[in-house]
């Protein structure tokens, strides 16, 4: 069984707005600008946008809300409207911007041939009807630790999970988590700081397969998308503040299980 690589790409900040990286079942588009500067976004699911330092305004067919700094905000399915308020940049994540944004992608290439280990997001959540057509905003600092987890922060849409990491200094290198997963990428947005990615491939009985251990450097702007069934962990290097975001579609009904998704409770399963 040969392996499929972990792909690594770097957001374009200096081209056109937005700079798109795509997972199978995501797209993840980076918008940056000045003073007044607008963009939009279509997608026929919710999308997550996040705004990593300073706020911004989104504006919906609804409403129009002010985002303050630091913040996770909810978009419902439609087009959403950005508007900075400085030299800021922002993300969207969303599983229904469609093939036209997928093709776009600066991995695009990745996908020619879709991976069939990968499981599709399926039937999506669904919100609850007091959130269904409203823009949700989660200030990172007011998203709690789930008990029993103190280092991440765990939010859903109806079709995407992600996971806030976030520390000063260099990630403790005796306390690292490998791990794998059997159908589903993990995406791994760096957003501040550097990284190293641990990657490993399991042997499998044709030694013609096996690959070694690879280390992969990554800077903020970039998003590494892991296959299935790689062994894998992440260890930011350096001082100064570590921020990554976990990236999953569909939601990770484990976390949910367990009570770790802050927001879980606004959506039933389906």
């Amino acid at each position: 069984m040969a392996f499929r690589p972990p792909s690594l790409s770097c957001f374009n900040r200096n081209g056109e707005s937005p700079s798109i990286i795509r997972g199978q079942n995501y797209t993840v588009h980076r918008f940056g600008g000045g003073v007044g500067e607008t963009h939009s976004i279509s997608s026929t699911d919710e999308t997550l946008f996040v705004f990593p330092e300073g706020g911004g305004e989104l504006a919906t067919a609804a409403e129009t809300r002010r985002i303050p700094p630091c913040a996770l905000v909810i978009a419902p399915p439609g087009t959403t409207n950005l508007r900075f308020g400085g030299s800021e940049r922002a993300y969207a994540l969303t599983t229904g911007a469609g093939e036209m944004a997928r093709g776009l992608a600066i991995n695009a290439a990745t996908y020619r041939e879709p991976d069939p280990r990968v499981k599709p997001v399926g039937r999506p959540f669904e919100p609850a009807a007091s959130h269904r057509d409203h823009l949700r905003v989660y200030p990172v600092d007011d998203i709690p630790f789930p008990v029993g987890n103190p280092r991440l922060k765990f939010l859903q849409t109806a079709t995407m999970s992600v996971n806030w990491v976030e520390y000063d200094g260099p990630r403790d290198r005796t306390r690292l988590s490998p791990h794998a997963h059997d159908d589903f990428e993990q995406g791994s947005l760096a957003i501040s700081g550097r990284f190293l990615h641990h990657i490993r491939a399991p042997w499998v009985s044709d030694a013609d397969q096996w690959r070694p251990d690879e280390h992969i450097e990554a800077a903020s702007d970039s998003l590494l998308v892991i296959p299935p069934q790689l062994i894998h962990t992440t260890e930011g290097v350096g001082s100064g503040r570590h921020v990554l975001i976990d990236v999953f579609a569909p939601p990770r009904r484990d976390f949910i299980a367990k009570g770790w998704v802050h927001n879980a409770a606004d959506y039933a399963c389906p």
